[in-house]
């Protein structure tokens, strides 16, 4: 597992925040696919419940999707969303589904509903890797991940509804072990009341399984959850009794990081898949290893075996799927595939596989007579050393698999690899895994075009613009998809000018802050169920729930802020409406500083823990304010016969369009006096202290053209040695740049 900074753990961050972050994710057009590598799988028998089979995939996307499985056939159901980082493992616990992710939590979800999360439970200080259930008692999952941690969780207690004080934070689980040992478990039809994703879980802490000094990756528990077994970058197979946390055995024989495990129903037997590229049998009455076997080239990283535990499907970095029979040590190549294998789950007669890719793949396994792939040819001896598979790969004598094609595949969407955010600061562009470049608009969070399998370098210098612009955003595509982060009071200091927008009937020199008009866009449908929701409070008498959603001990300077008094909170401009068919998510840290996440249509106009600045921009239109003012220097351009009509540094707002600037040359050059200080002024010259200061470089209307500008006298402005363009439209110039502090701009006639 890779320790990769994410949009939302934030956990050993040195990046200096004041305020809390807020994220963006764009999701796909078709955001009923997964955008990025499968990690895990979960199969649920629904007869049980008198419903469909139902497959689970998590992956690095940070979402769960739910399949229904028919006659051959995946379609989609459902996809659970609130995770802000990869879904490492996810288990099925009776009617709940169990999940953990890197972003150091556990999810409760009910299996069966549209995908709203019913409890967060936070305990882990790392990366949350496996997790393990027992089959026959719905109500133990036990945890592990990067922190060395082990936690066994009493589920039905964890869910346990708690009165919520105003002021406590959201699913905070205590330290320690204060509890008692899990003696008295629910049965498998328990009913218990499951509180909502706003309750708490003050009074519950899980049993800690203490012994490990290093990262955790594996888990296994029995059916009946006397036993739990736990493996990881120590090479040892620990074993425990998950009742009380306490230690039982240590297996040592692996020489690298144990990846996985499996226990048979009755607790004896063992199986682990280790990066040692062996596969061991344990027999956890003798603590031994009675049996090794070598059939992959490269590291295991997935088990899975039939129901009597007689026969163990494997896969892992070699991309290669066998089946091995545990007591005569034969063993076949079932399928390879073109990505590794980072999980398998049998069902009946298919065995689905999970790889680094964003699809999933059925193939035949014969589940119930596993014998009958044997039959099929092709069978050979698992070695005993982890060396004899891969010299007999070398000798030539690679087998050959049974089955070439998967039976059934439930297709993904291409990750993107790579990314350039573009000068202009609102486009990105974008490459996938399946080498398509893309060019995004962020503000809208939509595909402008799709430029097909070319030259991602090519295309960069295609686009490339002659603009300058702050940085207003960061950007990373960790979940496969692109995420963009909005920190203040940074993203606050870029401004476009509404006419470059297209938008109707705005004056020319109008400008437009980006991430507001964003985060407009972003939370318009969080402003209008807030202000509904409002609303109906207020006829019902209740005047404290339409109160602004700020956190009490926020300290916010007035002279900090753009004090507007005008709400345009449900007002978005065409270039900021995002889509509503495929919306994105946001990501933001919740009151307890846990993150959450959240499609922008989902936002009901409750959520109390929005950034206070997110609220106070979009709800009353302020926002902070940079110093909006920048230095230059204009100077005849190296060669040229111009003048030197400057003496010191100029000032300007920092957008400025270029054509004033040419304007101001061409006019000190013609007239070689002051502008006439009208409305329609471009520049006012006076002296300050030795230095020239531009006082009003940014009109605000433009009545007509002076006699000078009809003679349209011909100026470059050069700017770091490049010709700034400049093109005419009806009144002389439109072009853009934004200024550096105290950077040059050379003039040319």
């Amino acid at each position: 597992m890779h320790r990769v900074g994410s949009a939302g753990n934030t956990a050993g961050s040195t990046r200096p925040r004041k305020e809390k972050r807020f994220t963006y994710v764009l999701n796909d057009a078709d955001s009923k696919k997964h955008c990025a590598g499968i990690n895990c799988l979960a199969y649920l028998n629904g007869s049980a419940f008198s419903r469909s089979d139902y497959l689970f995939s998590g992956s690095r996307d940070g979402t769960l999707k739910r399949w229904e499985l028919n006659n051959g056939d995946a379609s989609f159901s459902a996809t659970f969303e609130s995770h802000v980082d990869w879904v490492n493992d996810a288990i099925i616990v009776g009617e709940k589904l169990v999940s953990c992710s890197s972003d150091t939590t556990l999810k409760v979800w009910n299996c069966f509903s549209e995908g709203a999360c019913t409890r967060t439970l936070r305990q882990h200080s790392d990366y949350v890797i496996c997790l393990a259930a027992a089959e026959k008692n719905s109500n133990i999952v036990a945890s592990g991940g990067l922190g060395g941690e082990v936690f066994i969780w009493d589920i039905d207690a964890a869910l346990a509804p708690v009165a919520k004080s105003v002021d406590a934070k959201e699913d905070e689980v205590p330290n320690g072990n204060s509890r008692p040992a899990l003696t008295t478990l629910c049965n498998v039809n328990s009913s218990s009341n499951i509180a909502s994703s706003n309750g708490q879980t003050h009074g519950y802490s899980p049993i800690t399984a203490k012994g490990h000094k290093d990262s955790v990756y594996a888990l296994a528990m029995n059916d009946t959850g006397n036993l739990l077994v736990s493996g990881g970058t120590e090479k040892v197979v620990r074993v425990w009794d998950p009742r009380t946390g306490s230690k039982k055995m240590k297996l040592r024989g692996h020489t690298d990081n144990i990846r996985t495990l499996l226990l048979d129903s009755t607790g004896r037997y063992c199986l682990s898949g280790s990066s040692d590229s062996m596969i061991r049998l344990w027999d956890l009455g003798q603590q031994r290893c009675v049996h090794s076997y070598a059939v992959h080239t490269d590291s295991v990283w997935a088990l899975a075996t039939t129901p009597s535990f007689g026969h163990v499907y494997s896969g892992g970095r070699d991309q290669s799927v066998y089946l091995t029979d545990l007591s005569t040590r034969e063993s076949v190549l079932l399928c390879t595939n073109e990505y590794p294998i980072l999980q398998l789950s049998l069902q009946d007669d298919t065995i689905w596989v999970a790889t680094t890719d964003s699809s999933v793949y059925g193939w035949p396994a014969e589940g119930r007579t596993p014998q009958k792939v044997f039959e099929k040819g092709g069978s050979f001896l698992a070695g005993n050393l982890s060396f004899s598979r891969a010299r007999a790969s070398l000798e030539g004598s690679a087998p050959v698999p049974v089955y070439k094609e998967p039976s059934i595949v439930i297709p993904g969407v291409p990750a993107i690899i790579q990314h350039e955010i573009m000068n202009n600061r609102r486009h990105v562009l974008t490459k996938d895994t399946a080498g398509s470049v893309k060019l995004w608009e962020i503000t809208r969070g939509a595909v402008v075009e799709d430029f097909g399998k070319v030259s991602f370098e090519d295309k960069k210098k295609e686009l490339f613009e002659m603009v300058s612009i702050p940085a207003w955003f960061t950007m990373d595509a960790r979940l496969g998809c692109l995420s963009v982060h909005l920190d203040t009071p940074q993203c606050f200091s870029s401004e476009i000018y509404a006419v470059d927008l297209n938008v109707s009937g705005a004056q020319e020199d109008l400008k437009i802050n980006l991430a507001q008009e964003t985060l407009r866009g972003l939370l318009v449908h969080w402003s209008k169920r807030k202000q509904k929701s409002s609303s109906h409070s207020l006829s019902n008498g209740d005047s404290s729930s339409g109160k602004d959603v700020l956190s009490k001990d926020t300290p916010r300077s007035r002279s900090e802020v753009d004090d507007g008094t005008e709400n345009h909170a449900t007002h978005v401009l065409p270039s900021f409406e995002f889509s509503t068919v495929s919306p994105p998510s946001i990501i933001t840290e919740g009151s307890s500083g846990g993150p959450w996440r959240k499609r922008i249509t989902d936002l009901d106009g409750t959520e109390g823990d929005l950034p206070w600045w997110c609220v106070d921009c979009v709800t009353h239109n302020r926002y902070p304010k940079e110093n909006t003012k920048c230095g230059f220097y204009l100077h005849p351009a190296e060669g040229s016969p111009a003048p030197n009509i400057t003496q010191g540094k100029l000032s300007a707002p920092r957008i400025l369009r270029i054509h004033k600037v040419a304007n101001y040359v061409v006019e000190k050059l013609v007239l070689d006096k002051p502008l006439d200080g009208g409305s329609d002024s471009t520049f006012a010259m006076g002296l300050s202290s030795g230095q020239s200061q531009l006082s009003a470089l940014d009109s605000s209307s433009r009545i007509g053209l002076k006699p000078w500008q009809k003679l349209k006298p011909c100026v470059e402005i050069l700017c770091n040695n490049q010709v700034s363009s400049i093109a005419r439209d009806e009144f002389g110039y439109s072009e853009n740049i934004y200024l550096e502090e105290a950077g040059r701009l050379d003039s040319s006639l």
